[in-house]
């Protein structure tokens, strides 16, 4: 069942994001399970969005490929949703 991944991360900034995203974003394209990244800032520090095949794709590429890459003192709080339908060009 396809999941929703919702990270809130508190503290983080453009800079912060954009740093991440750019080390991971060939990754994220080619990763099994990967449908689909969105992103924008709030008024702690950012909200990430993303669609995968299954929960444990989502936390594989997390655990292998942005936290390691995640700046010094950057959290997320993640959160996962079941999707009921997904719809792809």
């Amino acid at each position: 069942m396809a999941i929703m991944m919702i990270a809130e991360i508190a503290g983080q900034t453009p800079g912060g994001y954009e740093a991440t995203l750019k080390a991971v974003s060939e990754a994220m394209k080619s990763a099994p399970g990967f449908l689909m990244h969105s992103a924008h800032q709030t008024e702690t520090g950012w909200r990430v969005i993303e669609v995968w095949e299954a929960r444990e794709n989502s936390a594989q590429f997390f655990a292998a490929h942005v936290a390691p890459n995640l700046p010094a003192g950057i959290h997320p709080k993640v959160t996962f949703q079941p999707l009921h339908a997904v719809v792809t060009p």
